[in-house]
């Protein structure tokens, strides 16, 4: 098989002219920058994390097989360049947003705050740093019509929804979703790439309280750290100014340790399996 691209996360592999395999590594990202510490168990939490949902979620996606522990056939699909976002819950970019004036949002700016509904927040896809996008953007460029991305905002709040029940149902908010889509050869959009915890925010609904940073079965935590140690501001500034992005730090073991722990107990609940 041939390497066609390395990913943030993901190593891609062409097995034919139709068909791909994605290997789920335990690399991780944040704020869109590879870091140089690895996530144990991570590449095969999402795995068997993306599986689970795509046979969960009611709407046709990419999934061909599961080869575990931590890689998966998919067909080859034309992804469409936007991050479907949907958002629950006032948190991450969309409060730093909201609080810049950048976005308006229909309560208080508390950090936390639940929404009154679900909303479809879309970014760019495959830019150096992913950026809030319109509806009007994404289709005068030709990416969807407007009645494709009509239905595709329907179809995101209902997966966000269905998706949250389950999360609340074993003890858990979900609080913001990332989906992906791309086209088939006869043109069908399907749902691809993974789901699981690099995708989504999940918050111990036990522990929930607006106001304040929330308890993250997620890689929050490494956003958190990255940000006590100022690594996320300089990573803004290097932007706004145009200058190369800084080398991010390494993680310390502690949290390490903690995200893998997280992990595999999110991927447990939610999924009603045995990691081991």
């Amino acid at each position: 098989m041939r390497l066609l691209k390395q990913g943030k996360v993901k190593d891609i592999y062409e097995v034919d002219d139709n068909t791909l395999l994605f290997h789920f590594t335990n690399r991780v990202s944040a704020f869109d920058v590879v870091l140089p510490s690895e996530i144990p168990f991570k590449g095969e939490v999402l795995c068997r994390m993306t599986g689970f949902w795509f046979k969960f979620i009611d709407y046709p996606n990419h999934m061909i097989d599961l080869i575990l522990p931590d890689k998966m056939l998919v067909k080859r699909l034309k992804i469409i360049p936007v991050e479907f976002v949907i958002r629950g819950y006032l948190y991450g970019s969309l409060y730093e947003r909201v609080l810049r004036g950048e976005a308006q949002v229909p309560i208080e700016p508390i950090l936390a705050a639940k929404l009154p509904e679900p909303m479809l927040d879309p970014t760019t896809k495959f830019e150096a740093k992913d950026r809030p996008i319109t509806r009007d953007e994404i289709i005068s460029r030709g990416w969807l019509s407007v009645d494709e991305y009509n239905t595709l905002e329907d179809v995101c709040i209902r997966i966000y929804q269905s998706m949250a029940s389950r999360a609340e149902e074993k003890g858990f908010i979900l609080a913001d979703l990332k989906l992906e889509f791309g086209r088939d050869q006869d043109g069908k959009i399907l749902l691809a790439d993974s789901i699981g915890p690099d995708e989504f925010r999940l918050w111990l609904k036990s522990a929930y309280k607006p106001g304040r940073r929330q308890e993250s079965y997620d890689k929050q935590p490494i956003r958190d750290w990255l940000e006590s140690v100022g690594y996320k501001k300089a990573l803004e500034e290097a932007v706004k100014s145009g200058k190369s992005i800084p080398p991010p730090p390494k993680l310390p073991e502690h949290i390490i340790a903690e995200v893998s722990k997280r992990y595999i107990e999110a991927f447990e609940k939610l999924t009603d399996e045995r990691f081991r």
